[in-house]
């Protein structure tokens, strides 16, 4: 296998590991399993929670700067405009299913954020790599000022299920853009950093140890100061100093998002030393096939697997084991189906609605 096909496969395996993780944490979510089961099966899942959303949405990056990386080295105007048109496509197509998502009730939906990421991607293939670094800086200070200046549990009920008003204007603008599940400010800046990634060679075999490393460390110093400075502002700020310098998703503050974005490359760095020792297995293949139909599996895992433990009365049943079970049994259903389905069809059944039009 060649070095940029080997890339391209273990984006693709990093991507499954990615929807396994968002199965977990959106079983867990939706079975209202936070707090229940004992503390180590806590500890596993809570491993999940908002990092497997931002290795999908860091991979996304990669992914969209890999698609156009020939209109953006030519610089050609007709191959530029087609890439753009293709990501606006892109864009209302995900919108729309993000949106439907949440018409049925599904209010943790990433795929409407994912619409903003891309065409924020149109509008930046031609940017040079340091104007995407400095957008990406840019967005991280401008969100951790706002959690400063407004308030992030406007909308939000106090357990953090219901949001107030969301339909309207407002309500579904300050979602979008702040204090939603995967907020533009900050989640693009995990798009931006793919995008950034993507146009470098770091899962070259020269460099994919040094990324591992330095993610791996990276991972530790964030979270380690993040350890330090809730220890040391809990007597005077409470539980605002989780706030503030905590690692968790909600809120998504700027050590979340550092800490975020290594262990992501340190899982895609990863990804690319083990599709390389096991490129040949038969689980290898059908594990990736299954990143290829990620889409598919994101909207399936909501529509399919939760519509049917609704449909037998089990939904908010509030155990933890059950949801990590059902969560872990569903994905080794989508490998299966990933494995058949791959056999005959190129793409996923939701990814070859989207090609068509977009």
């Amino acid at each position: 296998m060649s070095q940029a096909k080997e890339r391209i496969t273990a984006l693709d395996f990093a991507r499954a590991l990615a929807i396994f993780g968002m199965i977990i944490v959106n079983y867990k979510l939706a079975m209202q399993a936070e707090s229940g089961g004992p503390a180590w099966l806590q500890s596993i899942a809570g491993l999940f929670e908002g990092r497997a959303s931002a290795l999908f949405v860091v991979l996304a990056g990669i992914g969209v700067s890999l698609m156009t990386s020939k209109a953006r080295n030519s610089m050609n105007e007709e191959l530029i405009r087609q890439s753009r048109n293709s990501l606006y496509r892109r864009a209302a197509f995900l919108f729309i299913a993000g949106v439907l998502l949440l018409l049925m009730g599904w209010s943790a939906d990433i795929l409407h954020y994912y619409a903003v990421f891309m065409l924020a991607a149109a509008v930046l293939i031609t940017v040079s790599d340091n104007k995407i670094l400095g957008l990406f800086l840019m967005i991280l200070f401008t969100s951790q000022l706002f959690l400063v200046v407004f308030d992030y549990t406007q909308g939000w009920d106090s357990s953090f299920k219901q949001y107030t008003g969301f339909w309207t204007i407002e309500g579904f603008t300050r979602n979008l853009l702040f204090n939603g599940f995967h907020p533009v400010f900050p989640w693009l800046s995990f798009f931006l950093i793919g995008l950034w990634i993507g146009r470098k060679r770091w899962l070259n075999k020269e460099n994919r140890s040094k990324v591992l490393l330095y993610s791996l460390s990276g991972t530790v110093v964030f979270e380690t100061i993040s350890f330090v400075l809730v220890q040391w502002n809990t007597p005077a700020f409470g539980k605002a100093a989780y706030y503030l310098f905590g690692t968790k998703p909600m809120p998504p503050n700027m050590l979340y998002v550092l800490s975020g974005i290594c262990s992501a490359l340190a899982v895609i760095a990863i990804s690319v030393y083990v599709v390389e020792k096991f490129e040949n297995s038969l689980l290898m293949q059908a594990v990736i096939h299954t990143g290829q139909l990620s889409l598919s599996h994101y909207i399936g895992h909501i529509v399919i697997g939760l519509g049917l433990i609704e449909t037998v009365g089990y939904l908010e049943n509030g155990k933890l084991s059950i949801a990590m079970v059902y969560g872990i049994v569903y994905f080794i259903l989508a490998i299966v189906f990933s494995a058949v389905w791959r056999k005959w069809m190129k793409r996923g059944p939701i990814e070859l609605i989207m090609r068509k039009f977009c």
